[in-house]
């Protein structure tokens, strides 16, 4: 079965950057879209950036800029690398691939 898992959260400083990564297991992910959402304290869950399997990658407006997502379907591997990360950015981070969620990784963005 469809397995997601993340990695690469931590805590980081404002400007700072983090790269994380959905390994993908089960089935083959070239033809399916991937992406990230996240869900911030007391907020609903929202969408940060798709990795489309025509090569469209849309992002959120918050993301334009600062993040960048990107797949390797060589080795069934989603990312999101991450820059200039603000406070507003905390949150848990999770991979998408339809209609299957991973866990999420936390993302801590403090002083």
């Amino acid at each position: 079965q469809v397995q997601l898992v993340e990695s690469g959260g931590g805590l980081v400083q404002p400007g700072g950057s983090l790269r994380l990564s959905c390994a993908a297991s089960g089935r083959t992910f070239s033809d399916v879209n991937m992406g990230w959402y996240r869900q911030a304290p007391g907020k609903g869950r929202e969408f940060v950036a798709i990795s489309g399997y025509l090569g469209t990658t849309p992002y959120s407006d918050s993301a334009k800029g600062r993040f960048t997502i990107s797949r390797d379907n060589a080795t069934n591997t989603l990312c999101l690398q991450m820059n200039n990360l603000k406070p507003g950015d905390t949150a848990i981070c999770c991979c998408r691939v339809r209609p299957y969620w991973g866990q999420g990784t936390q993302v801590t963005v403090s002083t």
